[in-house]
């Protein structure tokens, strides 16, 4: 299997709070690998480093055989949806992910039509970002993070704040990414989710990256 991202020996705190202490994480091409962790954890500050949006205390991340903050600064061809995207909120969605899209000049506007179709969004519907319910701003944040056939996707809580009903519509459009072979790393609180697509999960457990037991989920998910 080819090998696309290592995590290696990575620590990082904040003042007094340790986050975690040499996580270490293998992923390979066409890997879907889910992070089950409650709010306070550590996940979005883990998904920030892997993207070189916050510095590690310590270790080294490495994508498609380059190391963060040595050989390049933001790896290429990765997808992320991370917090709030910050859009312009009196813009459509599809404004917005057109003027996003010419940072880099990769794809069309035809593109971008094709894509909010995928994600359940109307590229039509004329109604600004600000309008739009905490599932469409989801959505729209997925579209963002796979738009330009990014290879690597990254998607922080992308069920979080969600009905049944949108949740399901979420599961089928990455379940069929998965299909289409691109590597998918997600975090969540809700694992039951995370079930459904990944093939791997692991929890952030006493400052470690730890596989997703059956001990582990009856120890903190207990009905």
């Amino acid at each position: 299997m080819e090998k696309v991202m290592e995590i290696l020996n990575l620590s990082k705190s904040f003042k007094e709070k340790k986050l975690y202490s040499n996580i270490n994480l293998s992923v390979n091409k066409g890997d879907a690998i889910g992070i089950v962790g409650s709010n306070g954890s550590g996940k979005s500050v883990l998904f920030k480093i892997m993207t070189g949006l916050e510095m590690a205390d310590s270790g080294d991340i490495i994508i498609n055989r380059q190391k963060l903050g040595a050989d390049c600064d933001f790896p290429r061809g990765v997808g992320i949806m991370v917090d709030s995207p910050g859009y312009i909120e009196y813009y459509s969605g599809y404004k917005n992910l057109v003027l996003l899209s010419e940072i880099q000049g990769l794809i069309t506007s035809s593109d971008i039509i094709d894509i909010m179709n995928l994600v359940g969004l109307d590229p039509h519907d004329k109604k600004p970002v600000r309008t739009y319910s905490t599932g469409m701003k989801q959505k729209l944040g997925i579209a963002q993070a796979i738009m330009e056939n990014q290879s690597i996707i990254l998607l922080d809580e992308p069920f979080n704040a969600l009905d049944f009903q949108t949740n399901q519509e979420i599961v089928k459009v990455l379940k069929r990414l998965k299909a289409e072979g691109k590597t998918i790393i997600m975090t969540s609180h809700q694992h039951e989710y995370l079930e459904k697509i990944c093939d791997k999960l692991y929890v952030i457990e006493n400052f470690e990256l730890v596989p997703f037991t059956d001990e582990i989920k009856e120890k903190y998910f207990r009905f």
